[in-house]
């Protein structure tokens, strides 16, 4: 990925602060029910980077365990306070986190290369024909669609 590093970002409140050192290995959008859920909205769009490139400034954020559609468990980071979803972090890729796009202080960094579980997308979202589709969590790692 061609982001430019480090990139900063915050919740929207401006508790919980981070700095990352690198740029991501994936970007995506995940329409799972899990995401769904945890989002309150159609899907969930992630940047993925080393957990170990991810600075905290200010702030730390609480986390929240779920079982997702595939029977792993995610970690979900929000801020205690104002309560803005912000990383998340799993079973399936461990040493690896999340990071919500909408918390980047530049959100044009975040271009998702894959839409993840996109059968689960509801019918009435119109889904970027120009990016790959999986019908579950694919290797993002190799950035190949599985579904």
């Amino acid at each position: 990925m061609d982001t430019n590093t480090p990139f900063t970002g915050s919740c929207a409140c401006g508790d919980v602060q981070y700095q990352c050192q690198s740029a991501p290995l994936a970007m995506f959008n995940c329409h799972c029910g899990q995401c769904q859920l945890a989002s309150g909205g159609s899907f969930v769009s992630a940047a993925l980077v080393k957990e170990s490139a991810l600075n905290f400034i200010s702030g730390k954020a609480k986390y929240f365990r779920s079982l997702g559609d595939a029977g792993r468990w995610t970690d979900r980071g929000f801020c205690e306070n104002c309560g803005t979803p912000m990383f998340a972090k799993g079973e399936i890729a461990p040493g690896l986190i999340s990071i919500k796009p909408g918390t980047l202080h530049d959100k044009t960094l975040f271009k998702p290369t894959i839409d993840t579980w996109a059968s689960r997308a509801p019918a009435w979202l119109h889904l970027d024909g120009s990016i790959p589709k999986a019908d579950k969590t694919p290797n993002l790692l190799n950035h190949k669609a599985n579904g």
